[in-house]
């Protein structure tokens, strides 16, 4: 057998050269810790992207039951006026950077409530600035495991040394749904 074989281990140090920036995103974007947060039927579709079979943590995304250790925040089901203040709360609790997935139609614009409930807010949006839009009503675990997949290109292509924002692509009107007033 041929010692100097590429597939032998042999303990020699190897040299990976990478700009800081690069190396911060990299471990950003492979160690996600969302802050499971559901309000309403799409909570269940959540609970099940993070069970066995979609397997999250081989992505590197491991649900915490609390907001100073999380950097996401998934709003995944009908936010109403009362809630809206609580969800800002634990927004302002989380650590810098933090991100946020509005999952399914009523996070999204209100849903199928927004017309005839004065008490719905009519998007997410309106209260804390969201960053990946998951469509669907309730949308499947795949469509979530997708949100984070575009969040995790948008934390690749941050500056966060040089605290440039990250160049996000204009949303298509195909990936929000929007009700017609």
């Amino acid at each position: 057998m041929n010692s100097s074989a590429p597939s032998d281990k042999t303990g020699e140090a190897s040299v990976i050269l990478m700009r800081s920036e690069e190396l911060l995103n990299w471990s950003r974007e492979k160690s996600l810790w969302p802050m499971s947060f559901g309000l309403a039927c799409c909570a269940i579709e959540m609970m099940q992207a993070f069970a066995a079979n979609y397997d999250l943590d081989r992505f590197g995304i491991f649900p915490r039951p609390s907001p100073r250790q999380s950097d996401i925040m998934i709003v995944s089901g009908t936010v109403t006026y009362k809630m809206a203040d609580r969800i800002r709360r634990l927004y302002e609790q989380m650590p810098e950077p933090r991100y946020v997935i509005s999952m399914g139609s009523c996070s999204n614009c209100g849903g199928p409530y927004w017309q005839h409930g004065y008490h719905v807010v009519k998007g997410v949006d309106r209260i804390i600035p969201v960053d990946v839009y998951v469509p669907g009503c309730p949308p499947r675990p795949e469509a979530l495991i997708d949100g984070f997949l575009k969040l995790q290109e948008k934390i690749r292509t941050e500056h966060p040394l040089s605290g440039k924002p990250a160049s996000i692509d204009p949303v298509s009107s195909d990936d929000i749904p929007v009700h017609s007033s």
